[in-house]
Formats: structure tokens, sequence, C-alpha cells
């Protein structure tokens, strides 16, 4: 690959060896080799821009969980060398709450949750990174629902307040694929925002892993879950920031997007009595197809961050 060591063989081998050496070898120094000195990442909560605010959220992380595994489940690549790459990593993360942090004092519960950072990487470095967490796992596993969780961070914090995200750097764009799978699965999800239920796009079958470490077994479960999304925004503006899907021989076709939902809350539902605060969700979603229809799906959302706009003060 133009401009990265010659010790890589592609961007899916790139970003699981420099995770591998950051987290399971602890070597955190090499976030300043392989990450720009103005990267900007932006989490369902929070916008940082430098290298520095990666290297101390690595070290609090490994504070509160020092025993923190990452293991890829998937990268599902798109762009090219003269525009810039970008991988969007599914991570497994098994873990112990060990030591204090932002999750509080120590429980001593082994907890997981599951990850997707997508990432930009041009020349040897991660220059722009979106990443989603799957907050709410952690906080129902060591005891405390999520909305007190984020009650507790917006006591702490003095309310909610996120930052801008800065574009990312010429000469990256994102990327939208038309491919009729990757379109088609777009247009399923932004039927759902519309009140559509899922049909013809997911097996009757299908196994989806939804916040708060759970899932959900089958089109009729799927279903149910947006709809309590969907009663809680009824009037939200949906769209997609990034879209591709990755066909492999002999393997399912595995689709990333990363999506954004801006609505008031103005219905009942997953979130309890309607606020009428104004909230973002920033999720990101990875599918593998098989025969034409979605047999597995990762939705990725932070509910601490939604709970904590719904929460929030009105302005």
């Amino acid at each position: 690959m133009k401009g990265f060591d010659a010790e890589f063989t592609d961007l899916d081998h790139y970003i699981r060896v420099i995770t591998e050496r950051i987290w399971e070898g602890r070597r955190i120094d090499d976030i300043q080799r392989y990450y720009s000195d103005d990267c900007a990442v932006e989490t369902p909560s929070s916008v940082s821009v430098g290298v520095q605010p990666v290297i101390e959220g690595t070290h609090a992380t490994l504070v509160a969980f020092p025993d923190r595994r990452l293991l890829a489940e998937d990268v599902i690549i798109s762009g090219d060398e003269r525009q810039g790459f970008l991988s969007s990593h599914r991570i497994f993360s098994p873990m112990t709450h060990a030591g204090p942090g932002v999750f509080g004092e120590p429980s001593g519960k082994a907890v997981f949750a599951r990850t997707v950072a997508d990432c930009v990487c041009i020349d040897n470095r991660i220059v722009h990174e979106w990443l989603v967490r799957d907050q709410a796992a952690i906080s129902r596993q060591i005891g405390i629902h999520e909305r007190d969780l984020a009650q507790r961070w917006l006591n702490e914090r003095g309310g909610f307040h996120k930052a801008d995200m800065p574009p990312a750097p010429a000469p990256y764009v994102s990327f939208i694929d038309p491919q009729d799978e990757a379109a088609a699965y777009a247009d399923a999800h932004r039927k759902l925002w519309a009140g559509t239920a899922l049909t013809s796009t997911h097996h009757a079958d299908v196994i989806a892993a939804v916040p708060g470490g759970e899932a959900c077994v089958g089109v009729v479960a799927l279903n149910a879950f947006w709809l309590e999304m969907q009663s809680a925004f009824p009037d939200g503006e949906w769209r997609v920031e990034h879209l591709v899907a990755n066909a492999r021989p002999g393997r399912a076709t595995a689709v990333a997007m990363r999506w954004r939902l801006r609505a008031r809350h103005t219905g009942a539902g997953r979130y309890g009595a309607p606020s009428g605060n104004q909230v973002e969700i920033l999720g990101i979603s990875h599918a593998d197809i098989e025969r034409g229809k979605v047999q597995r799906e990762w939705v990725l959302i932070d509910d601490v961050a939604v709970w904590m706009q719904v929460l929030k003060a009105a302005h």
C-alpha cells in the first residue's frame, strides 16, 4: 500500500496489527506513530482533536479495565491509496471492571461490549475517526441502568456538551456504495424511520446484536426494537454518512453503514416519556448478507449518550 510501512499487506492487516500492538501489547506510545497529530475523533458524546486525547483515553480505559482485550470480529474496507482508506472495524471486548474511572469505583464484574471504529487511514496513520461503543452493555453488566449512568455523567460534566466534528482531511471523501446490496440495506433503514418494518431485506431468522449487549432473534424481534426507536423519534432526519459492501467469495457479503439521526424526543418509546429535547444519534451498523438477505446484523448505538440528551435540561 502506497505510503504505508512495507510490513502491511493490506488495510485489514494494518488495522489488526496496530490495534493489537496498542491494546494487547500495551504499546501506548505507538499511538503517536499511528495517529496523526491533528486526528479528530468523534464519539456519540464527544469530539476531540489531537493525538493526546487518544493517549489519555486509552490510559483511562486501561486503568478501569486493565485486562481489556480487543478481539477483531471484522474489518470492512472502502477507499483507495489516492483518496484514503476507511476501515470499519468491529471489535468484541471482554474485560474486568477492576479500577476506578468514568463507570465509578471498581465493581470487579466481568463484562463485555462491542465497539465499531470507522478510521480514515492515509500514509500509515489514522487521520480521522468515528467511534461508537455499546456503553449500555458495560453499564448494565456492572449493575447500573444506562439511564442512571447518563444522569451521573450529566451531573459530573455539567450537562451535555459536544463540539462540532471537523471535516475529514483532503483528499478523503465519504464513500456511498451504489451496489444493489448496499443501497437496498440503506434504503430499508431509511424506511424504518418512516415506520416501515424490515421485510424483504432481512431473513426471517436474522440474529442481530442491539444496544445493551442484547440480541434480537428473528425479524419480528428486530422490528420490535426498531419500532421502540422510531416511536421515540417519530419525526427524525436520518441520513447515511458512509456505506460500503465488501463482496467475499465463498462468504457472506459484509456491509458497513455509518448513519446519523437528528430528531426531537417527542414520543414514548425506548427512552421513556417524551422530553422534547433535540437528540442526535450517531450509529454504525454492520451486516452479513447471504443470498440477498441479512442473516446477521450488529447495530452500534450508545444508549448512554442518547439518555444524556434526553435527560439534559431543555434549552
